[in-house]
């Protein structure tokens, strides 16, 4: 008889999958892991700034010419302004008010030819 009361006695060893503590540490591990998703993508997009304000320079679009030289639209203190951009220097191509980007290179094109056409 005293051995069936030392059986009944020793505790039987949880398995590494039993009670909610394993629940709870996964939710918990997936809540941490979402939580640092979060702001990685927050930091990449550029939403968390700290201590600064509006962005002074934007760039709202970039086209690659090639051989790294681009065509870039950016808008500075409300000021839209096509840039030609190369290794070496950047350029002021035409500022554009109120034009579509197209609209302003048909117009740069026709004052490049009327130039040319006068010389």
């Amino acid at each position: 008889m005293t051995t069936f009361l030392l059986a009944q006695a020793v505790p039987a060893t949880p398995g590494w999958s039993d009670g909610p503590g394993v629940v709870r540490t996964l939710l918990s591990l997936f809540v941490v892991l979402g939580l640092l998703a979060g702001c990685l993508w927050l930091i990449r997009r550029g939403g968390w700034q700290t201590g600064k304000g509006a962005r002074v320079v934007q760039i709202e679009t970039a086209v690659g010419l090639g051989d790294r030289r681009q065509l870039v639209i950016v808008q500075v203190e409300g000021r839209r302004l096509l840039l030609g951009v190369t290794p070496m220097q950047v350029s002021l191509v035409t500022e554009l008010s109120g034009q579509t980007f197209a609209g302003a290179l048909e117009a740069r094109v026709a004052d490049d030819v009327a130039g040319r056409e006068r010389a």
